[in-house]
């Protein structure tokens, strides 16, 4: 088997990756074994559309500390609360303040609601 290199580490959330497997089953007709199980799992999980604009809005926050990664892992969860966001970033070795998280939580409950 050849070896491989990656070329770059892209963070991405569950929208992000559902367009690029439909690009990818454009491209070649049919998806490999993982890639199917994946989009599988995604129909199953991933049910919010277009969050890139939510993306955006978080992003234009400018909270400190709060990298592309963390917000795409926000994305994927939801969390409607400053609990349920604490729970979310709890696996990151990251502190942001109350008055931030509830910026955010703001942010995700809009655009629930518009949806």
């Amino acid at each position: 088997m050849a070896d491989m290199q990656i070329i770059s580490e892209t963070p991405m959330n569950t929208h992000q990756l559902r367009k690029e497997l439909e690009k990818i089953k454009k491209r070649d007709s049919e998806l490999n074994f993982r890639a199917a199980r994946t989009e599988e799992y995604l129909a199953q999980v991933a049910a919010h559309k277009n969050l890139d604009e939510l993306f955006d809005k978080i992003a234009k926050l400018n909270i400190p500390r709060l990298k592309e990664h963390h917000i795409h892992k926000i994305l994927d969860i939801a969390p409607t609360n400053v609990n349920e966001l604490k729970a979310v970033l709890q696996g990151y070795p990251i502190t942001i303040n109350n008055e931030s998280m509830k910026k955010i939580a703001d942010a995700i409950n809009e655009f629930l609601e518009k949806r």
